[in-house]
């Protein structure tokens, strides 16, 4: 067994020292879009349905889009399937429809998370604009499309980092490069 074991961190030591010539390339994030996601009433409550906390189901109605190669609108087919924990963690998984300015369709979902202090989460439920710098909303976006334009999104990680105003969601969205 200590043979076993002094063989496996040798491997492993060797292996590791021969790789050091390389390094992973640093990400750099290159601006995608503004995406202004308009949400309306009811929002619907399903209670708990696991334990991982509070169904609720918001709708997404509309909205807009806009970026160095990427504008059009939301249309208004899309929800917000969020899970809510016992300390107010909201577990962000929409689901919505895309159409460019030249017509193209893309499906967009994103998971995040948004959490705060028990008052600005109290507030924005009652959809009062609360500083974005009270509370963490970041999320992650995989796109879909068969538009050969934008069949680069398809292959893109893009991060962003959201705000909550009124009833719409709010937020810059960055491809990694």
């Amino acid at each position: 067994m200590k043979y076993l074991i002094g063989l496996l961190v040798y491997t492993t030591t060797t292996l590791s020292l021969a790789n050091t010539q390389y390094s992973p390339q640093p990400i750099k994030l290159e601006p995608l879009a503004t995406f202004n996601v308009e949400l309306i009433a009811p929002v619907w409550e399903l209670g708990k349905t696991s334990d991982l906390g509070q169904r609720r189901i918001i709708p997404i109605t509309g909205g807009t889009f806009s970026g160095p190669s990427l504008k059009g609108h939301i249309l208004n087919n899309g929800a917000d399937w969020q899970k809510v924990d016992s300390k107010g963690l909201a577990y962000i998984d929409t689901r919505y429809l895309l159409e460019t300015d030249d017509g193209a369709l893309i499906y967009l979902q994103t998971k995040g998370y948004r959490h705060a202090s028990p008052q600005v989460l109290e507030q924005l439920s009652r959809g009062e604009d609360v500083n974005p710098t009270q509370y963490y909303f970041k999320l992650i976006m995989q796109f879909e499309t068969s538009s050969e334009k934008y069949a680069w999104l398809n292959q893109t990680i893009a991060v962003g980092s959201a705000m909550r105003l009124g009833k719409a969601v709010i937020y810059d969205a960055f491809a990694v490069k």
